[in-house]
């Protein structure tokens, strides 16, 4: 960073500080912008774990509180996208599992943004308004590994917050279905910007295929967020990403689930808010039918006296709420998706146990 700036307008570097190999380092020509509308960069081979770099929404141009995104970033060029990886054995018509097995900041500082007609509070294009947009200004946060927090203060206010570290990455998609391209802004059934803390070290997210090879990206860590990413950005930052895939042939995710140790979780995308509510709802009591053979009115019954519905975002060209599942009212002796998550798992301790 720059000794001379004043310290709320220090330049950080795009200097790579993290520890420990890392086997896919995209060059600026190598990110796509889309989900479906570009060709393979990588091959993924099912049930090896493979470690890549993911750089922030903004591409690592804004960095200093002086970078204001309007005047440093060109539209669409947001939300660099990993990828598309083709995963071998993949076909239209079956699944991938996606198992995050580590997820890492790649750099020391993140940055946070109001942007003009951009928010969750604010006068959109698309909810046009009089008043003016709210002022255009970066945040920039430090980050301690050692302690697990994310700090930040304030620009007009005598205000510092620590807040823990709780990484996670806001998109994780596939190739659309016929022929579509989508930006990598957008979160819908394949996946893309759902911008949901629970796509997290330790899950698994499950994508329907629609190409070969499904077009497997990722991208936009977030080092925190609230829920329903109120001003538009989390604090986003360059990850370093270990994944390990699955194929689960035959089987077609309509929409994208995520597994954890603890829950099952439908994630639904779609404007108003509470479409994007019913969409992963019912879709999860499907994917509780289907698993559990069990009346469709008693899984309704269960859900709505247990289930919790996160409110992922209310910014983007679609809203996200992922319902989610508590597993200790499931049967204990039931696998989701073949068990691929439990498999899965298995396979990311035995790789961190190699590493260590």
């Amino acid at each position: 960073m720059s000794q001379e700036a004043d310290s709320e307008c220090e330049v950080y570097s795009l200097d790579r500080s993290w520890k420990g190999p890392c086997e896919i380092v995209p060059q600026w020509e190598d990110y796509c912008w889309t989900f479906g509308g570009c060709k393979a960069r990588w091959e993924i081979e099912p049930g090896v774990p493979v470690s890549l770099f993911t750089e922030d929404c903004f591409g690592g141009r804004v960095r200093s509180a002086a970078h204001l995104p309007s005047k440093v970033v060109q539209y669409p060029y947001l939300n660099p996208q990993t990828g598309p990886f083709f995963v071998k054995g993949a076909e239209p018509g079956d699944s991938i599992a996606v198992h995050f097995v580590s997820i890492a900041p790649a750099r020391d500082w993140a940055v946070s943004c109001t942007v003009p007609l951009y928010g969750a509070l604010v006068g959109t294009s698309a909810t046009a308004m009089l008043h003016d947009a709210l002022p255009e200004l970066t945040w920039v946060y430090r980050v301690n590994r050692q302690d697990g927090l994310v700090s930040v203060r304030g620009l007009r206010s005598p205000w510092t917050v620590s807040l823990p570290l709780a990484p996670f990455h806001g998109t994780v998609g596939v190739a659309p279905p016929a022929g579509e391209v989508r930006s990598s802004i957008v979160p819908d059934m394949f996946g893309g910007n759902m911008d949901t803390p629970e796509v997290c070290a330790g899950s698994t997210v499950y994508l329907g295929v629609n190409v070969p090879g499904a077009l497997l990206s990722l991208g936009d860590g977030h080092y925190a967020m609230g829920e329903g990413e109120a001003c538009g950005s989390a604090v986003e930052g360059a990850m370093v990403t270990t994944i390990v895939v699955e194929v689960i042939k035959g089987h077609y995710c309509e929409w994208p689930r995520i597994e954890s140790d603890e829950a099952v979780m439908v994630a639904g995308s779609a404007r108003p808010l509470e479409d994007a509510y019913r969409v992963a709802h019912a879709e999860l009591i499907k994917w509780l039918v289907e698993t559990l053979r069990f009346d469709r009115l008693d899984v309704l019954q269960v859900l709505s006296q247990c289930a919790k519905s996160r409110i992922a975002n209310v910014v983007d060209p679609n809203y996200t709420i992922v319902a989610k599942m508590p597993k200790y009212v499931l049967p204990s002796d039931v696998s989701f998706m073949g068990g691929a998550h439990d498999h899965l798992s298995a396979l990311a301790v035995r790789a961190m146990t190699r590493e260590a």
